[in-house]
């Protein structure tokens, strides 16, 4: 069977692009990663994306084509996925059974995201595409809300503190400071009082809890292994990959304390022969600042040191720290660019592998991304690293 990698990342700086349409945004990344990667004709025979502009409520769900005629060349493999946060390690995982299966020599996983502002309809559009038609959406359901809801219940169920919360904020700006292409890099630190003391939305969320909407995307190609040689110094490899579909809606979830991590950690340790202990760095979706918490409470990361709770206390997911978390400053101080948000996660857990860092950079020779779609609906996690 192939050995498989990510050899190859690039993504577009985090911001505001009122002049670009999504397909802008595309072209504007195929641009910049051909650019940028060490490509021979016909490398690429496959490619995924995520439909054009679903969180302005604009989806169009034919970019695969109009992306394949840029590219100029015939595909084995084209086709939209959409999973939420979770496209891009989906998107990994089926390359991933490609390849293996030499059905695709490398494949490009591409995403970008408008993330329309709250006050000019986004928020009635957000919550259309994460509520029941009928039974959630007509009572005024809403994203923020409904997170704050699940937080709640983790955090009555498991006893984390609010201030453990506070900390996931802190560390992901502290990373932030260290990565110019943070949407906080110039921001300056914040402290937990910071975090406790800035604006209530929705308990127990104050602002500095909640990640920043933007816009932007990124892509990686993943390859087969003497591809991946070829193009890059240090290769990604793929040692396991799982994923779990649940319910899509935050009514019929039958608990909001646990998520889907617990299934898909279990199948991907399995897979890699690795336990928690052996991960260096991890990349969890951190839409909220609980979020990361009940995920690696999930996995089973720190439960001989207090859960994730204790963890973030200790300052184990700040730089310098024994388990650095979301090291390109998170959703929470790099930015949530929309329905590309996870493609952030997804290249800063191969380039910290790959060494390709640059001020982030750790010691890591073992990544674990994790990303989550919808209201925990969908869940991926794949486990990266330097060594075969």
């Amino acid at each position: 069977m192939e050995r498989v990698a990510i050899a190859a990342t690039c993504e577009l700086k985090p911001g505001r692009y009122p002049d670009k349409t999504p397909l802008d945004l595309y072209a504007w990344l195929l641009r910049e990663a051909i650019a940028q990667w060490n490509l021979r004709p016909g490398d690429i025979d496959g490619l995924f994306c995520t439909p054009g502009g679903i969180a302005l409520g604009e989806i169009d769900i034919t970019v695969h084509e109009k992306l394949t005629d840029r590219l100029g060349v015939k595909l084995r493999v084209s086709e939209a996925i959409y999973a939420g946060g979770a496209s891009f390690n989906i998107m990994v995982h089926r390359a991933y059974a490609l390849i293996r299966a030499g059905l695709a020599s490398s494949i490009l996983c591409m995403g970008t995201g408008k993330f329309r502002k709250v006050g000019a309809g986004g928020a009635e559009i957000q919550a259309k595409l994460a509520s029941d038609p009928s039974f959630e959406f007509p009572y005024g359901t809403y994203i923020v809300p409904n997170y704050a809801l699940a937080a709640s219940q983790y955090m009555a169920e498991t006893g984390t503190p609010r201030e453990a919360l506070a900390h996931v904020a802190v560390a992901a700006r502290q990373w932030a400071l260290r990565n110019p292409a943070a949407v906080m890099h110039t921001k300056g630190p914040v402290s937990v009082a910071d975090v406790l003391a800035s604006r209530p939305i929705s308990t127990p969320f104050n602002l500095l809890d909640c990640s920043l909407p933007c816009e932007g995307g990124g892509a990686v190609l993943v390859a087969r292994e003497d591809i991946a040689r070829r193009i890059a110094r240090c290769p990604a490899w793929i040692l396991g990959v799982s994923e779990l579909h649940a319910t899509g809606t935050i009514s019929q979830h039958e608990t909001l304390a646990h998520s889907g991590a617990r299934e898909t950690g279990a199948e991907v340790f399995a897979m890699s022969r690795m336990t928690p202990r052996d991960i260096d760095v991890i990349q969890a979706y951190d839409a909220f600042s609980f979020c990361p918490l009940m995920v690696l409470d999930d996995l089973g990361f720190g439960r001989d040191e207090g859960g994730a709770a204790g963890l973030a206390m200790s300052g184990a997911f700040e730089p310098g720290g024994r388990l650095p978390l979301n090291t390109f400053g998170g959703l929470l101080s790099y930015g949530h660019t929309g329905e590309a948000a996870g493609m952030s996660l997804l290249v800063e857990g191969a380039r910290q592998v790959m060494q390709e860092a640059g001020p982030t950079q750790t010691k890591a020779s073992t990544a674990l991304v994790h990303c989550y779609g919808g209201m925990f609906s969908e869940h991926s996690t794949l486990i990266l690293s330097r060594e075969i």
